[in-house]
Protein backbone atom coordinates (compact mmCIF):
# COMPACT_ATOMS: atom_id res chain seq x y z
CA UNK A 1 0.00 0.00 0.00
CA UNK A 2 2.72 2.47 1.06
CA UNK A 3 4.86 1.53 -1.95
CA UNK A 4 1.98 2.25 -4.32
CA UNK A 5 1.44 5.66 -2.75
CA UNK A 6 5.11 6.56 -3.07
CA UNK A 7 5.20 5.43 -6.71
CA UNK A 8 2.07 7.46 -7.56
CA UNK A 9 3.55 10.54 -5.91
CA UNK A 10 6.93 10.17 -7.59
CA UNK A 11 5.42 9.59 -11.03
CA UNK A 12 3.26 12.74 -11.00
CA UNK A 13 6.09 14.89 -9.56
CA UNK A 14 8.69 13.58 -12.02
CA UNK A 15 6.22 14.08 -14.89
CA UNK A 16 5.54 17.68 -13.83
CA UNK A 17 9.19 18.60 -13.26
CA UNK A 18 10.39 16.75 -16.37
CA UNK A 19 7.79 18.32 -18.68
CA UNK A 20 8.53 21.80 -17.36
CA UNK A 21 12.29 21.28 -17.74
CA UNK A 22 11.85 20.04 -21.31
CA UNK A 23 9.61 23.01 -22.12
CA UNK A 24 12.07 25.54 -20.73
CA UNK A 25 15.00 23.81 -22.43
CA UNK A 26 13.24 23.99 -25.79
CA UNK A 27 12.89 27.76 -25.43
CA UNK A 28 9.18 27.61 -26.28
CA UNK A 29 6.54 29.71 -24.55
CA UNK A 30 2.73 29.92 -24.70
CA UNK A 31 1.28 31.45 -27.83
CA UNK A 32 -0.59 34.61 -26.89
CA UNK A 33 -3.90 35.77 -28.30
CA UNK A 34 -4.78 39.17 -29.69
CA UNK A 35 -5.68 40.76 -26.35
CA UNK A 36 -2.37 39.76 -24.76
CA UNK A 37 -0.02 40.19 -27.70
CA UNK A 38 -1.63 43.12 -29.47
CA UNK A 39 -2.61 43.19 -33.13
CA UNK A 40 -5.57 43.85 -35.37
CA UNK A 41 -9.25 42.87 -35.23
CA UNK A 42 -11.54 43.35 -38.23
CA UNK A 43 -15.25 42.62 -38.65
CA UNK A 44 -16.22 42.02 -42.30
CA UNK A 45 -19.85 42.10 -43.41
CA UNK A 46 -21.37 41.41 -46.84
CA UNK A 47 -23.11 44.37 -48.48
CA UNK A 48 -26.02 42.12 -49.51
CA UNK A 49 -27.69 38.97 -48.19
CA UNK A 50 -25.70 35.89 -49.22
CA UNK A 51 -26.07 32.12 -48.80
CA UNK A 52 -24.15 30.51 -45.93
CA UNK A 53 -21.93 28.66 -48.40
CA UNK A 54 -20.64 31.93 -49.85
CA UNK A 55 -19.68 33.20 -46.40
CA UNK A 56 -17.88 29.94 -45.59
CA UNK A 57 -15.97 30.12 -48.86
CA UNK A 58 -14.98 33.72 -48.09
CA UNK A 59 -13.77 32.63 -44.66
CA UNK A 60 -11.54 29.97 -46.22
CA UNK A 61 -10.07 32.39 -48.77
CA UNK A 62 -9.34 34.99 -46.09
CA UNK A 63 -7.70 32.30 -43.95
CA UNK A 64 -5.39 31.35 -46.84
CA UNK A 65 -4.48 35.01 -47.35
CA UNK A 66 -3.72 35.53 -43.67
CA UNK A 67 -1.54 32.40 -43.61
CA UNK A 68 0.48 34.00 -46.38
CA UNK A 69 1.11 37.00 -44.11
CA UNK A 70 2.88 34.77 -41.61
CA UNK A 71 0.59 35.77 -38.73
CA UNK A 72 0.87 33.38 -35.80
CA UNK A 73 -2.42 32.03 -34.47
CA UNK A 74 -5.00 34.09 -36.40
CA UNK A 75 -8.59 33.65 -35.23
CA UNK A 76 -10.95 33.71 -38.23
CA UNK A 77 -14.54 32.63 -37.76
CA UNK A 78 -18.11 33.37 -38.81
CA UNK A 79 -20.31 35.07 -36.24
CA UNK A 80 -23.87 35.54 -37.43
CA UNK A 81 -23.59 37.16 -40.85
CA UNK A 82 -20.12 38.59 -40.23
CA UNK A 83 -16.59 37.29 -40.58
CA UNK A 84 -14.42 38.08 -37.56
CA UNK A 85 -10.70 38.31 -38.28
CA UNK A 86 -8.28 38.62 -35.33
CA UNK A 87 -4.59 38.96 -36.24
CA UNK A 88 -2.31 38.90 -33.19
CA UNK A 89 1.16 40.36 -33.62
CA UNK A 90 0.60 41.56 -37.20
CA UNK A 91 3.34 44.01 -38.24
CA UNK A 92 2.16 45.60 -41.49
CA UNK A 93 -1.39 46.47 -40.47
CA UNK A 94 -2.34 48.41 -43.60
CA UNK A 95 -1.31 45.49 -45.80
CA UNK A 96 -3.36 43.16 -43.61
CA UNK A 97 -6.41 45.43 -43.92
CA UNK A 98 -6.06 45.57 -47.69
CA UNK A 99 -5.61 41.82 -47.87
CA UNK A 100 -8.58 40.64 -45.82
CA UNK A 101 -10.98 43.10 -47.42
CA UNK A 102 -10.14 42.36 -51.04
CA UNK A 103 -12.80 40.41 -52.95
CA UNK A 104 -11.36 37.34 -54.68
CA UNK A 105 -12.03 36.63 -58.35
CA UNK A 106 -12.15 33.28 -60.11
CA UNK A 107 -10.36 33.50 -63.45
CA UNK A 108 -9.84 31.20 -66.42
CA UNK A 109 -6.38 31.62 -67.97
CA UNK A 110 -4.73 29.68 -70.84
CA UNK A 111 -1.68 27.65 -69.82
CA UNK A 112 1.41 28.86 -71.71
CA UNK A 113 4.10 26.69 -70.15
CA UNK A 114 5.11 24.85 -66.99
CA UNK A 115 7.94 26.30 -64.90
CA UNK A 116 10.11 24.59 -62.34
CA UNK A 117 10.19 25.78 -58.70
CA UNK A 118 11.73 29.20 -58.26
CA UNK A 119 15.47 29.25 -57.64
CA UNK A 120 16.68 32.53 -56.19
CA UNK A 121 20.35 31.74 -56.97
CA UNK A 122 20.40 29.94 -60.32
CA UNK A 123 23.24 29.27 -62.73
CA UNK A 124 22.84 32.25 -65.09
CA UNK A 125 23.81 30.14 -68.10
CA UNK A 126 21.04 27.55 -67.73
CA UNK A 127 17.38 27.59 -68.63
CA UNK A 128 14.61 25.05 -68.37
CA UNK A 129 12.91 23.60 -71.41
CA UNK A 130 9.58 21.99 -70.64
CA UNK A 131 6.65 20.66 -72.70
CA UNK A 132 3.47 22.67 -72.65
CA UNK A 133 1.16 20.03 -71.13
CA UNK A 134 1.53 19.47 -67.38
CA UNK A 135 -0.06 16.47 -65.70
CA UNK A 136 -3.11 17.81 -63.89
CA UNK A 137 -6.78 16.76 -63.58
CA UNK A 138 -8.43 17.47 -66.92
CA UNK A 139 -11.50 16.87 -69.00
CA UNK A 140 -9.67 14.06 -70.75
CA UNK A 141 -6.25 12.37 -70.83
CA UNK A 142 -3.70 14.31 -72.89
CA UNK A 143 -4.27 13.76 -76.61
CA UNK A 144 -1.03 12.50 -78.25
CA UNK A 145 -2.16 14.09 -81.53
CA UNK A 146 -2.90 17.47 -79.99
CA UNK A 147 -0.54 20.30 -80.90
CA UNK A 148 2.16 20.87 -78.31
CA UNK A 149 4.68 23.59 -77.79
CA UNK A 150 8.22 23.59 -76.50
CA UNK A 151 8.92 26.73 -74.52
CA UNK A 152 12.22 27.75 -73.02
CA UNK A 153 11.46 29.48 -69.73
CA UNK A 154 14.09 30.83 -67.31
CA UNK A 155 13.85 28.80 -64.12
CA UNK A 156 14.52 31.86 -61.98
CA UNK A 157 11.32 33.71 -62.98
CA UNK A 158 9.67 34.57 -59.64
CA UNK A 159 6.07 33.81 -58.80
CA UNK A 160 3.76 36.70 -59.60
CA UNK A 161 2.97 38.76 -56.51
CA UNK A 162 -0.57 39.57 -55.43
CA UNK A 163 -0.13 43.20 -56.46
CA UNK A 164 1.03 42.18 -59.96
CA UNK A 165 -1.69 39.57 -60.49
CA UNK A 166 -3.95 41.55 -62.85
CA UNK A 167 -6.59 40.16 -65.19
CA UNK A 168 -4.78 41.41 -68.31
CA UNK A 169 -1.27 40.30 -67.22
CA UNK A 170 0.74 37.20 -68.08
CA UNK A 171 1.47 35.58 -64.71
CA UNK A 172 3.42 32.75 -63.07
CA UNK A 173 1.36 31.01 -60.37
CA UNK A 174 1.73 27.87 -58.21
CA UNK A 175 -0.69 24.98 -57.96
CA UNK A 176 -3.00 24.96 -54.96
CA UNK A 177 -1.19 24.02 -51.76
CA UNK A 178 2.23 23.91 -53.47
CA UNK A 179 3.75 27.40 -53.12
CA UNK A 180 7.30 26.03 -53.47
CA UNK A 181 6.52 23.43 -56.14
CA UNK A 182 6.31 23.52 -59.96
CA UNK A 183 4.37 26.46 -61.38
CA UNK A 184 2.50 27.44 -64.52
CA UNK A 185 2.93 30.40 -66.80
CA UNK A 186 -0.55 31.66 -67.66
CA UNK A 187 -1.88 34.13 -70.20
CA UNK A 188 -4.37 36.94 -69.52
CA UNK A 189 -7.75 36.00 -68.07
CA UNK A 190 -10.37 35.35 -70.77
CA UNK A 191 -13.32 34.44 -68.53
CA UNK A 192 -14.22 34.84 -64.85
CA UNK A 193 -16.29 32.94 -62.33
CA UNK A 194 -19.41 35.06 -62.81
CA UNK A 195 -20.30 32.98 -65.87
CA UNK A 196 -20.81 29.86 -63.75
CA UNK A 197 -24.28 29.05 -62.49
CA UNK A 198 -23.62 25.86 -60.53
CA UNK A 199 -21.14 23.01 -60.05
CA UNK A 200 -21.22 19.73 -58.17
CA UNK A 201 -19.02 16.71 -57.55
CA UNK A 202 -20.31 13.44 -59.05
CA UNK A 203 -19.24 9.80 -58.92
CA UNK A 204 -19.10 8.37 -62.43
CA UNK A 205 -19.99 4.79 -63.45
CA UNK A 206 -16.32 4.11 -64.19
CA UNK A 207 -15.51 4.61 -60.51
CA UNK A 208 -13.94 8.05 -60.90
CA UNK A 209 -14.91 11.36 -59.33
CA UNK A 210 -15.67 14.30 -61.60
CA UNK A 211 -17.07 17.83 -61.40
CA UNK A 212 -20.10 18.79 -63.47
CA UNK A 213 -20.75 22.48 -64.07
CA UNK A 214 -23.28 24.69 -65.82
CA UNK A 215 -22.96 28.29 -66.95
CA UNK A 216 -25.44 31.15 -67.06
CA UNK A 217 -27.10 32.12 -70.33
CA UNK A 218 -24.49 34.73 -71.20
CA UNK A 219 -21.74 32.51 -69.82
CA UNK A 220 -22.55 29.75 -72.32
CA UNK A 221 -21.41 31.99 -75.18
CA UNK A 222 -18.15 32.87 -73.42
CA UNK A 223 -17.46 29.23 -72.60
CA UNK A 224 -18.14 28.19 -76.20
CA UNK A 225 -15.70 30.79 -77.49
CA UNK A 226 -13.04 29.82 -74.92
CA UNK A 227 -13.37 26.06 -75.52
CA UNK A 228 -13.24 26.45 -79.31
CA UNK A 229 -10.12 28.61 -79.07
CA UNK A 230 -8.27 26.23 -76.73
CA UNK A 231 -9.49 22.78 -77.83
CA UNK A 232 -6.72 20.30 -77.05
CA UNK A 233 -5.02 22.74 -74.68
CA UNK A 234 -5.14 23.43 -70.99
CA UNK A 235 -6.96 26.32 -69.34
CA UNK A 236 -6.14 27.01 -65.69
CA UNK A 237 -8.78 27.83 -63.09
CA UNK A 238 -7.15 30.47 -60.87
CA UNK A 239 -8.41 31.74 -57.54
CA UNK A 240 -6.64 34.28 -55.39
CA UNK A 241 -3.19 33.65 -56.87
CA UNK A 242 -3.34 29.85 -56.93
CA UNK A 243 -4.20 27.38 -59.71
CA UNK A 244 -7.10 25.25 -58.48
CA UNK A 245 -7.00 22.97 -61.54
CA UNK A 246 -5.77 23.04 -65.14
CA UNK A 247 -8.13 20.89 -67.26
CA UNK A 248 -7.70 20.28 -70.96
CA UNK A 249 -10.56 21.02 -73.36
CA UNK A 250 -11.24 17.86 -75.35
CA UNK A 251 -13.81 19.56 -77.56
CA UNK A 252 -15.82 22.74 -77.83
CA UNK A 253 -18.63 23.16 -75.27
CA UNK A 254 -21.60 24.88 -76.88
CA UNK A 255 -24.48 24.07 -74.53
CA UNK A 256 -23.05 25.68 -71.38
CA UNK A 257 -22.65 22.32 -69.59
CA UNK A 258 -19.36 20.55 -69.02
CA UNK A 259 -17.51 18.04 -66.91
CA UNK A 260 -14.03 18.14 -65.42
CA UNK A 261 -12.67 14.64 -64.96
CA UNK A 262 -9.33 13.16 -63.99
CA UNK A 263 -7.63 11.40 -61.11
CA UNK A 264 -9.71 13.15 -58.45
CA UNK A 265 -10.17 12.06 -54.87
CA UNK A 266 -13.64 12.66 -53.45
CA UNK A 267 -12.45 15.59 -51.32
CA UNK A 268 -10.61 17.15 -54.28
CA UNK A 269 -13.70 16.96 -56.49
CA UNK A 270 -15.90 18.51 -53.82
CA UNK A 271 -13.38 21.28 -53.14
CA UNK A 272 -13.14 22.14 -56.84
CA UNK A 273 -16.94 22.18 -57.14
CA UNK A 274 -17.11 24.57 -54.18
CA UNK A 275 -14.51 26.82 -55.78
CA UNK A 276 -16.44 26.91 -59.05
CA UNK A 277 -19.70 27.72 -57.27
CA UNK A 278 -18.44 30.41 -54.95
CA UNK A 279 -14.87 31.17 -55.99
CA UNK A 280 -15.59 34.55 -57.51
CA UNK A 281 -17.40 35.66 -54.34
CA UNK A 282 -20.43 37.41 -55.87
CA UNK A 283 -20.54 39.72 -52.86
CA UNK A 284 -18.51 42.64 -51.59
CA UNK A 285 -17.20 42.57 -48.03
CA UNK A 286 -17.05 45.84 -46.16
CA UNK A 287 -15.04 46.52 -43.03
CA UNK A 288 -17.75 47.16 -40.45
CA UNK A 289 -15.31 47.76 -37.60
CA UNK A 290 -11.54 47.82 -37.26
CA UNK A 291 -9.85 47.72 -33.89
CA UNK A 292 -6.12 47.96 -33.27
CA UNK A 293 -4.81 46.54 -30.00
CA UNK A 294 -1.32 47.84 -29.20
CA UNK A 295 1.35 45.49 -27.94
CA UNK A 296 1.74 47.75 -24.91
CA UNK A 297 -1.92 47.40 -24.02
CA UNK A 298 -1.66 43.63 -24.42
CA UNK A 299 1.38 43.48 -22.15
CA UNK A 300 -0.38 45.67 -19.58
CA UNK A 301 -3.37 43.33 -19.64
CA UNK A 302 -1.11 40.31 -19.20
CA UNK A 303 0.83 41.98 -16.38
CA UNK A 304 -2.36 43.02 -14.59
CA UNK A 305 -3.84 39.55 -14.97
CA UNK A 306 -0.73 37.84 -13.61
CA UNK A 307 -0.54 40.27 -10.69
CA UNK A 308 -4.20 39.74 -9.82
CA UNK A 309 -3.74 35.98 -10.02
CA UNK A 310 -0.65 36.03 -7.77
CA UNK A 311 -2.34 38.22 -5.15
CA UNK A 312 -5.49 36.10 -5.12
CA UNK A 313 -3.52 32.86 -5.00
CA UNK A 314 -1.33 34.20 -2.18
CA UNK A 315 -4.33 35.13 -0.05
CA UNK A 316 -5.95 31.74 -0.63
CA UNK A 317 -2.76 29.87 0.31
CA UNK A 318 -2.27 32.02 3.41
CA UNK A 319 -5.78 31.18 4.59
CA UNK A 320 -5.31 27.45 3.88
CA UNK A 321 -2.03 27.32 5.81
CA UNK A 322 -3.45 29.21 8.81
CA UNK A 323 -6.60 27.09 8.87
CA UNK A 324 -5.25 23.64 7.94
CA UNK A 325 -1.58 24.01 9.02
CA UNK A 326 0.62 21.35 7.35
CA UNK A 327 -2.21 20.39 5.02
CA UNK A 328 -2.07 23.93 3.67
CA UNK A 329 1.48 23.11 2.49
CA UNK A 330 -0.02 20.20 0.58
CA UNK A 331 -2.32 22.67 -1.18
CA UNK A 332 0.68 24.83 -2.10
CA UNK A 333 2.68 21.88 -3.46
CA UNK A 334 -0.34 20.56 -5.34
CA UNK A 335 -0.91 23.90 -7.04
CA UNK A 336 2.78 24.05 -8.01
CA UNK A 337 2.63 20.58 -9.57
CA UNK A 338 -0.62 21.45 -11.34
CA UNK A 339 0.87 24.75 -12.57
CA UNK A 340 3.95 23.02 -14.02
CA UNK A 341 1.81 20.49 -15.87
CA UNK A 342 -0.62 23.15 -17.11
CA UNK A 343 2.15 25.43 -18.38
CA UNK A 344 3.86 22.58 -20.22
CA UNK A 345 0.58 21.41 -21.73
CA UNK A 346 -0.42 24.90 -22.92
CA UNK A 347 2.98 25.39 -24.57
CA UNK A 348 2.83 21.94 -26.19
CA UNK A 349 -0.67 22.52 -27.56
CA UNK A 350 0.38 25.95 -28.79
CA UNK A 351 3.22 24.43 -30.80
CA UNK A 352 1.34 21.38 -32.12
CA UNK A 353 -2.27 22.47 -32.54
CA UNK A 354 -2.10 26.27 -32.54
CA UNK A 355 -3.68 26.85 -29.13
CA UNK A 356 -3.42 30.54 -28.20
CA UNK A 357 -3.76 31.83 -24.65
CA UNK A 358 -6.04 34.86 -24.49
CA UNK A 359 -7.03 37.00 -21.52
CA UNK A 360 -10.29 35.07 -21.34
CA UNK A 361 -8.33 31.80 -21.26
CA UNK A 362 -6.09 33.10 -18.49
CA UNK A 363 -9.24 34.05 -16.57
CA UNK A 364 -10.51 30.49 -16.96
CA UNK A 365 -7.26 29.15 -15.49
CA UNK A 366 -7.38 31.57 -12.54
CA UNK A 367 -11.01 30.68 -11.80
CA UNK A 368 -10.11 26.99 -11.94
CA UNK A 369 -7.77 27.58 -8.98
CA UNK A 370 -10.93 28.04 -6.93
CA UNK A 371 -12.22 24.71 -8.20
CA UNK A 372 -8.94 23.03 -7.19
CA UNK A 373 -8.91 24.60 -3.72
CA UNK A 374 -12.52 23.51 -3.23
CA UNK A 375 -11.40 19.91 -3.83
CA UNK A 376 -8.85 20.21 -1.02
CA UNK A 377 -11.44 21.73 1.31
CA UNK A 378 -13.88 18.89 0.58
CA UNK A 379 -11.19 16.33 1.42
CA UNK A 380 -9.93 18.06 4.56
CA UNK A 381 -13.41 18.66 5.94
CA UNK A 382 -14.20 15.00 5.33
CA UNK A 383 -11.14 14.11 7.42
CA UNK A 384 -12.47 16.31 10.21
CA UNK A 385 -15.77 14.44 10.15
CA UNK A 386 -13.95 11.12 10.37
CA UNK A 387 -11.90 12.31 13.35
CA UNK A 388 -14.97 13.69 15.12
CA UNK A 389 -16.51 10.26 14.69
CA UNK A 390 -13.65 8.77 16.72
CA UNK A 391 -11.29 7.64 13.95
CA UNK A 392 -7.54 8.19 14.04
CA UNK A 393 -5.78 10.39 11.51
CA UNK A 394 -3.96 7.33 10.16
CA UNK A 395 -7.18 5.47 9.45
CA UNK A 396 -9.10 8.55 8.31
CA UNK A 397 -6.86 9.85 5.54
CA UNK A 398 -7.48 6.96 3.12
CA UNK A 399 -11.14 6.33 4.03
CA UNK A 400 -11.88 10.06 3.97
CA UNK A 401 -10.41 10.46 0.49
CA UNK A 402 -12.49 7.60 -0.94
CA UNK A 403 -15.66 9.32 0.21
CA UNK A 404 -14.54 12.85 -0.60
CA UNK A 405 -13.36 11.94 -4.12
CA UNK A 406 -16.90 11.07 -5.16
CA UNK A 407 -17.95 14.60 -4.19
CA UNK A 408 -14.93 16.05 -5.99
CA UNK A 409 -15.78 14.15 -9.18
CA UNK A 410 -19.41 15.29 -9.02
CA UNK A 411 -18.41 18.94 -8.57
CA UNK A 412 -15.81 18.76 -11.35
CA UNK A 413 -18.29 17.14 -13.73
CA UNK A 414 -20.65 20.07 -13.22
CA UNK A 415 -17.80 22.45 -14.15
CA UNK A 416 -16.92 20.30 -17.17
CA UNK A 417 -20.51 20.25 -18.43
CA UNK A 418 -20.73 24.04 -18.09
CA UNK A 419 -17.39 24.48 -19.87
CA UNK A 420 -18.43 22.12 -22.68
CA UNK A 421 -21.73 23.92 -23.24
CA UNK A 422 -19.97 27.28 -23.36
CA UNK A 423 -17.34 25.95 -25.76
CA UNK A 424 -19.78 24.47 -28.27
CA UNK A 425 -22.48 27.14 -28.08
CA UNK A 426 -20.43 30.30 -27.68
CA UNK A 427 -17.99 32.03 -30.04
CA UNK A 428 -14.84 34.12 -29.79
CA UNK A 429 -13.13 34.69 -26.46
CA UNK A 430 -15.84 32.88 -24.49
CA UNK A 431 -14.72 29.63 -26.11
CA UNK A 432 -11.17 30.28 -24.90
CA UNK A 433 -12.45 30.79 -21.37
CA UNK A 434 -14.47 27.57 -21.54
CA UNK A 435 -11.59 25.53 -22.99
CA UNK A 436 -9.06 26.49 -20.34
CA UNK A 437 -11.62 26.12 -17.55
CA UNK A 438 -12.39 22.59 -18.74
CA UNK A 439 -8.70 21.73 -19.14
CA UNK A 440 -7.91 22.96 -15.63
CA UNK A 441 -10.85 21.03 -14.18
CA UNK A 442 -9.59 17.79 -15.76
CA UNK A 443 -6.17 18.57 -14.31
CA UNK A 444 -7.78 18.91 -10.86
CA UNK A 445 -9.16 15.36 -11.07
CA UNK A 446 -5.72 14.00 -11.93
CA UNK A 447 -3.86 15.96 -9.24
CA UNK A 448 -6.42 15.07 -6.55
CA UNK A 449 -5.98 11.34 -7.13
CA UNK A 450 -2.30 11.01 -7.99
CA UNK A 451 -0.82 13.77 -5.79
CA UNK A 452 -3.17 14.94 -3.01
CA UNK A 453 -4.27 11.47 -1.88
CA UNK A 454 -0.81 9.87 -1.54
CA UNK A 455 0.67 13.06 -0.08
CA UNK A 456 -1.94 13.38 2.68
CA UNK A 457 -1.95 9.65 3.43
CA UNK A 458 1.83 9.60 3.81
CA UNK A 459 1.75 12.73 5.99
CA UNK A 460 -0.98 11.17 8.13
CA UNK A 461 1.35 8.25 8.92
CA UNK A 462 4.32 10.42 9.87
CA UNK A 463 4.39 11.55 13.50
CA UNK A 464 6.66 14.48 12.67
CA UNK A 465 3.92 16.07 10.59
CA UNK A 466 0.94 14.95 12.62
CA UNK A 467 2.25 16.07 16.04
CA UNK A 468 4.23 19.20 15.13
CA UNK A 469 3.35 21.94 17.63
CA UNK A 470 2.21 24.65 15.27
CA UNK A 471 1.86 23.09 11.79
CA UNK A 472 0.94 19.51 12.60
CA UNK A 473 -1.79 17.74 10.65
CA UNK A 474 -3.56 17.05 13.93
CA UNK A 475 -3.92 20.76 14.66
CA UNK A 476 -5.18 21.41 11.16
CA UNK A 477 -7.84 18.75 11.62
CA UNK A 478 -8.74 19.83 15.17
CA UNK A 479 -7.31 16.67 16.72
CA UNK A 480 -5.00 16.67 19.76
CA UNK A 481 -3.01 13.65 18.61
CA UNK A 482 -2.93 11.11 15.84
CA UNK A 483 -4.59 8.61 18.10
CA UNK A 484 -7.96 10.25 18.67
CA UNK A 485 -10.26 13.23 18.40
CA UNK A 486 -9.90 16.51 20.22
Amino acid sequence: MRRGLVVSLLVIVVLAVGSLAATLASGNSPRLGLDLQGGLSVVLQPTTDVPEGVLKQAEGIIRNRVDGLGVAEPDIHIEGESIIVALPGVKNRQRALDLVGQTAELRFRPVLAPIEPYNANPDPTTTTTAPGTPSTPSTAPPDPNAPTTSTTVPAQIPTTSREENKREATVVLPMKGEPDGPRLQLGPSEMDGRVLKTARATFRPDGQWAVEFETTGDGAKQLATLSQKYTGRQVAIELDGEVMSAPQFREAITDGKGEISGDFKESEAKDLALVLRYGSLPVDLKQATTQEVSATLGKDSLRAGILAGIIGLGLVLLYMIVYYRALGIVVLLGLIVSGMLMYSLVVLMGQTSGLALSLAGATGIIISVGVTVDSYVVYFERLKDEIRAGKTIRSSVDRGFSRAYRTIIAADLVSLIGAALLYFLAVGSVRGFAFFLGLSTLMDMVIAYFFTRPMVVLLGRNRLFTEARFFGVARGLAATSPGGPS
